[in-house]
């Protein structure tokens, strides 16, 4: 590993890639910044509560063992680069939907003014267009997100590293072009300067007293169900495990 002022890099085979993200995804939980109180008891670093919540994007988005560059690791970043869901769709409102509750607000508006009373018209009159704004939102977001998550994924992927940013971690990931693919470059910087120097020392001691590193895999537990014929407990059901690399 190679740490710069830009990041931690590695340049290696996919399992190193997969490694490097490992290390530092398990640094920042010892550290506590998932918000568990696994940090070591004399640290007297405190992060901010949404770190945990960008320490779960990352550990989604950075590549796994059982993952492939082309495939998975372009898509999520396609999901992460698309845009944003809108107040409609978080609520789980369809366009129909709003713009049904639009027409009735605006029915209600028109019987307020014949009944005289403006200040009712004013108010259904202005319900009415917020659920017809949050439909037609709803609906160019819809229609933007398909397009640019095929941009990204099928182009623009194609042209630069797949990259994930948010408040915690700033990563991109690049195949070589040589090497018959084989090669990767995966770069990881911290965005907290202060957290940033606690992980390059975690990761200094991983290099000291970790000879081997194991990566998790996904388990399969389908082929033992079919030999065995009885149901595994659940500790052992959707967990991965630890394989030497």
């Amino acid at each position: 590993m190679e740490e710069r002022i830009s990041g931690f890099k590695v340049v290696g085979s996919w399992g190193d890639v997969v490694e490097h993200g490992e290390r530092i995804t398990r640094a920042l939980r010892e550290l506590g910044v998932d918000g568990d109180g696994d940090a070591d008891a004399e640290s007297e670093s405190e992060y901010p509560d949404e770190f945990a919540a960008a320490l779960d994007e990352w550990d989604e988005w950075r590549p796994k063992a059982h993952e492939t560059y082309d495939e998975d690791v372009k898509e999520k970043t396609a999901d992460q680069a698309s845009v944003s869901e809108g107040e409609g769709e978080e609520n789980g409102a369809e366009p129909e939907e709003d713009l049904s509750a639009a027409g009735e607000k605006l029915s209600e508006s028109y019987d307020a003014l014949e009944n005289g009373d403006l200040d009712g018209a004013v108010e259904t009159s202005s319900e009415a267009l917020d659920r017809a704004t949050r439909a037609a939102d709803t609906a160019s977001r819809t229609a933007v997100r398909a397009v640019e998550k095929s941009v990204y994924q099928h182009v623009m992927t194609q042209l630069s590293p797949c990259y994930f940013d948010n408040e915690l971690v700033s990563a991109n990931v690049q195949q070589s072009v040589q090497e018959n693919g084989d090669q990767f470059g995966f770069e990881v910087n911290i965005n907290d300067d202060v957290l940033k120097a606690e992980v390059s020392e975690t990761l200094a001691q991983y290099e000291d007293e970790i000879d081997r590193w194991h990566v998790d895999t996904e388990k399969n537990t389908d082929a033992l169900k079919t030999v065995e014929g009885v149901e595994l407990p659940p500790e052992l059901g959707d967990q991965s495990r630890p394989t030497t690399t």
